[in-house]
């Protein structure tokens, strides 16, 4: 429930005395947009906020990201944009609190809706660092949160509740739904996997990689059999993520492949679906090439971040190391007008190759 105005008053007075009586100076907690509040279902003592550690050697992991307990897994990977961008796409600050002593560099300031926020560099909450050109070139190569300070032994409120907000819009993002707006936009179809519902979802990958009975005969009746390029979305773990990058990336990817001379079949979505449903897809259509446009897991930096996973000639059996994937697309990450250009690119030369994964020579 979004709070009224009077009471987003009260914590910005009550913030702005506790740090002049901490001594942090005048500068008020960094606000979050009203578009990331009243996105964000999770109260800020919620036992869902908990965050722990990716289990090692999985895909999580590798990538920077950590595990939501009991959920889905969180990333902190996302390219040195320094904010996560809102649901509406309004750029939501990640830099700290202004006014603080010490204090260097100019804030990243939120773009208009719909836009990323503009160029500069993330305030540093330390009060006189050492090392302060040290300190500021570690924070701006990485999105992650360091140089927050802290209040005693407790990071600042306002680092924790941005904290909060952006863990908030990433459970968001798992529980969501692509729109059928969005949907109907490109003329995708839906068919589902035996995924249930999300919390089975999460909790049973291997539902969301066979489609069901009823999928299975729409895909036959209104696909082309064995094209040369099939392309598929999916919601995955972030329904943000093609709400947010599907406009871009699908018609440049669609221009890429005209560019080069390529056809496609018939594109459809899948609900519910995970990266290995390419692999049952493959066998119902046969195409020579297969990319999945997929929502990742959210992160704490992107709740938005898409991966595209792209195998020649998919079929149950296939092993990971056959898929190739291009990753962190989003507006802080990959540009998805670029990635969508790119992955046109990446399908003609495993044609060419007649391979894909670690087989394919690039």
């Amino acid at each position: 429930m979004k709070p009224s105005i009077e009471l987003e008053t009260l914590v910005d007075i009550v913030m702005s005395e506790l740090q002049k009586q901490l001594g942090h100076g005048t500068g008020g907690a960094a606000q979050p947009s009203a578009a990331c509040r009243s996105s964000s279902g999770l109260s800020a003592g919620s036992p869902a906020a908990a965050v722990s550690p990716a289990t090692p050697g999985s895909p999580a992991a590798a990538s920077g990201q950590s595990a939501v307990s009991g959920q889905t897994t969180v990333s902190v990977h996302s390219a040195a944009s320094g904010h996560m961008p809102g649901r509406d796409g309004s750029a939501v600050l990640s830099g700290q609190t202004a006014g603080h002593a010490g204090v260097f560099g100019s804030s990243r300031e939120a773009g208009e809706e719909g836009g990323a926020a503009s160029a500069g560099t993330r305030r540093i909450a330390v009060p006189n660092p050492k090392w302060p050109e040290g300190l500021k070139e570690l924070v701006e190569s990485t999105p992650a949160r360091i140089g927050v300070w802290r209040a005693g032994t407790r990071p600042l409120t306002s680092a924790m509740l941005k904290l909060r907000i952006d863990h908030a819009a990433a459970v968001d993002s798992v529980y969501g739904e692509v729109s059928q707006q969005l949907l109907d936009e490109f003329s995708l179809f839906t068919v589902e996997t035996f995924y249930e519902n999300t919390e089975n979802y999460l909790k049973r990958p291997d539902k969301g990689r066979i489609i069901t009975d009823e999928g299975v005969a729409l895909i036959r009746q209104r696909c082309k059999m064995k094209p040369q390029v099939q392309i598929v979305v999916s919601d995955g773990l972030s329904a943000n993520a093609v709400e947010a990058n599907l406009r871009d990336v699908y018609p440049a990817l669609l221009d890429s492949l005209r560019s080069y001379g390529l056809t496609w079949g018939t594109p459809f979505f899948v609900k519910g679906g995970r990266v290995a449903v390419m692999d049952h897809i493959g066998e119902l259509l046969q195409p020579e090439v297969l990319v999945l446009l997929i929502g990742e897991r959210p992160g704490l930096v992107s709740s938005e971040s898409m991966s595209a996973y792209m195998c020649y000639r998919p079929r149950k059996g296939i092993v990971e190391s056959d898929r190739t994937v291009i990753s962190n697309i989003h507006k802080g990450g990959t540009p998805p007008v670029e990635a969508g250009a790119h992955i046109g690119t990446m399908l003609k030369t495993m044609l060419e190759q007649k391979a894909s994964g670690v087989k394919l020579v690039i």
